[in-house]
């Protein structure tokens, strides 16, 4: 489904449309304050985007949070780079992006749900995440990205 929007007042708005996008501050947000994707590099960044279901948050058609769901629509999802700026935390609008994401039409019937945190385990809960089971059958690569600090 295209272009997927979800109003709510006082200027809040939630969308799937990429061209609403703000790239700048999607980048510099996970490039530099984000634990979990500093050193990313646009280019890596903007190929995420174009091949990921995107969910931006804006106020006002600024945007104020970003969050991108990788699926094949059909069976698993793995969210991952949740956020909302700083300014407008505690409003509850990282609840309402997840919850969102949760009814977007075409992400309903998943097998499996997926994501990484390190800090964020209250949120994800209230939306039936939990503690992998089995983890000892999980396996990953990970590498890192690599800075130049």
């Amino acid at each position: 489904m295209d272009n997927y929007q979800h109003l709510i007042a006082n200027g809040y708005t939630i969308s799937t449309d990429k061209s609403l996008l703000d790239f700048e501050v999607i980048f510099n947000y996970l490039g530099y304050e984000s634990y979990w994707s500093k050193g990313i590099a646009p280019e890596t960044l903007r190929k995420a985007i174009d091949n990921a279901m995107c969910f931006g948050g804006y106020h006002h058609k600024k945007q104020i949070g970003f969050a991108k769901v990788v699926t094949d629509k059909a069976t698993f999802a793995y969210l991952a780079d949740v956020f909302i700026l700083e300014p407008y935390r505690g409003l509850g609008l990282s609840k309402w992006l997840v919850h969102t994401i949760k009814l977007h039409p075409d992400l309903q019937g998943l097998r499996r749900w997926m994501l990484a945190t390190a800090d964020a385990h209250g949120l994800y809960a209230q939306f039936g995440f939990e503690p992998v089971n089995n983890p000892e059958r999980w396996m990953q690569i990970f590498t890192p990205y690599q800075t130049n600090n």
